[in-house]
């Protein structure tokens, strides 16, 4: 199922300091719009070029030669991608797009229990910008709207780890390498 935040979300990003609520350490000039559009085959090279984006730091650590990179990268991507599927069969699987270009990628669950933030990544020119949080708090509207918590597991000692923080994500289990987090809405029992 598809719901309407494919199609209503509206990301207008401001100068810093005008006054917005929105701060955007890259501001533009003009309003441009995100949304989500649901994956198709044809965007498998992009979403590898997302996924080895996420990986550039890690790998920019080990001495390996550009080929061995590549290698692990697509074995890496793959294997998320078939683990991914198989954990969330009903999951959605979308594109990011900002002024109709495609900048990410973003996979939620959603259950009766609960909405999972499964995997959000954009590409490096598009990273603190506000896209990311505008769409984190779309989610959580539409989770307070249905009643439900937003759940999502994040690397431990990660910077997204502050970020969902600053989003009033709060911590409620670990394991030994991810935290768990979670969201509630006003009301909601803890």
């Amino acid at each position: 199922m598809y719901n309407k935040m494919q199609s209503d979300l509206i990301l207008v990003v401001e100068p810093a300091g005008s006054g917005n609520w929105l701060r955007s350490t890259n501001p533009m000039n003009t309003s441009e719009t995100a949304n989500l559009r649901r994956e198709e085959t044809s965007d498998e090279p992009f979403l590898f070029q997302v996924y080895a984006s996420t990986r550039a730091e890690e790998l920019a650590l080990t001495n390996w030669d550009d080929a061995t990179r590549q290698d692990f990268l697509t074995m890496q991507f793959q294997a998320m991608r078939r683990g991914y599927r198989d954990m969330f069969p009903a999951g959605e699987f979308s594109v990011i797009e900002v002024s109709g270009q495609p900048v990410g990628r973003m996979v939620l669950n959603r259950s009766a229990q609960e909405i999972r933030v499964v995997d959000i990544a954009l590409l490096p020119p598009h990273r603190n910008r506000g896209i990311g949080t505008i769409l984190i708090r779309r989610v959580c509207s539409e989770a307070t709207t249905a009643g439900l918590v937003v759940r999502l597991s994040v690397l431990k000692n990660s910077g997204a780890v502050r970020w969902y923080e600053r989003l009033n994500f709060r911590k409620i289990g670990e394991s030994a390498l991810h935290e768990e987090m979670e969201w509630r809405g006003a009301g909601q029992p803890a």
